[in-house]
């Protein structure tokens, strides 16, 4: 083959490779920005799943917000303050796993959220390179709330179930908008394992594991680690009406209101006071002439 022949299939497969990644970036941005307002509502690793798909959408609004919290417990404490890699999580996670004993993952919420919606599971580095790419897609296209709400509605929560609304139906009955806390965390716990860990009567690992993440979702709240999922002063769901203050049955005594002399009816003479006496001496003491009187300071605070 000679030199020019052989330098104009490189020159070909040059512009389809250009051509093909190219494609691709631009398919990657509009896959980002059609799902930014529409549910997914079919992701890779369900249309894999051969249990039977059990999946419902449910808006950010109608979920509990100790739902949202104990999956930032769980998951990513940093899930606020991060832009879509916890560096620190991921160099203890590959330390820790190269001292053996249990695997820990590393990934935040919008790496798991990225995989689940574009990718599949497993496949090593070339799939990692391809949800770090998509991580930074969806940081800068959809920001944290719509992170948020896409995982709780795409991650497996069980055997062939999807979304945090299947999983409290399947666990207990309920949708996910009145959650309890310890109902919240049983879901939350089970996310790493989905088809092996039971969300309802969990034992042994996962119902310690359970306990830990309720303990935490005290700490999100209370160092407000879900603030980038809500928007400033909005109500969140399941939450009592503050308690009204309820009015003392105690009457509250009146102040004395100072006495208007009442004018006399004409040619009635007013009555004359009995002069006072003295306990000491009962004769009668003498007093001046009685004069109007006259109105009382009001009562001091």
């Amino acid at each position: 083959m000679s030199q020019t022949r052989k330098r104009g299939i490189g020159r070909r497969l040059l512009r389809w490779t250009v051509w093909l990644g190219l494609m691709l970036f631009l398919s990657s941005i509009v896959a980002v920005l059609f799902y930014r307002f529409v549910p997914p509502y079919w992701t890779a690793t369900m249309l894999m799943d051969d249990n039977g798909i059990t999946r419902d959408w449910e808006p950010i609004e109608r979920i509990d917000r100790d739902m949202v919290r104990a999956v930032i417990a769980a998951e990513d404490g940093k899930f606020c303050q991060h832009e879509g890699f916890d560096w620190e999580a991921i160099e203890e996670a590959r330390r820790r796993n190269a001292e053996g004993g249990r695997i820990r993952g590393g990934s935040t919420i919008s790496q798991q959220t990225a995989k689940n919606v574009f990718l599949w599971q497993g496949g090593g580095y070339p799939r990692k390179v391809a949800e770090a790419y998509f991580t930074f897609l969806i940081e800068k296209i959809w920001g944290k709330r719509r992170i948020m709400e896409v995982y709780l509605n795409v991650a497996e929560t069980g055997i062939g179930t999807y979304g945090v609304t299947e999983g409290a139906k399947r666990y207990f009955g309920k949708d996910a908008s009145s959650l309890s806390r310890r109902e919240a965390a049983a879901i939350a716990a089970v996310l790493p394992l989905p088809k092996e860990r039971p969300g309802r009567n969990p034992t042994g690992f996962t119902a310690r594991y359970g306990s830990t993440i309720a303990a935490r979702i005290g700490v999100v709240e209370r160092d407000g680690l879900d603030a980038c999922v809500y928007e400033k002063g909005e109500a969140p769901v399941n939450q009592d009406t503050p308690e009204q203050p309820q009015p003392d049955p105690t009457p509250t005594p009146r102040p004395a209101q100072p006495v208007e002399p009442q004018p006399a009816e004409p040619g009635v003479e007013p009555p004359i006071e009995e002069p006072a006496t003295d306990p000491v001496d009962p004769a009668p003491v003498e007093t001046p002439p009685a004069e109007p009187p006259t109105e009382m300071p009001p009562p001091e605070a």
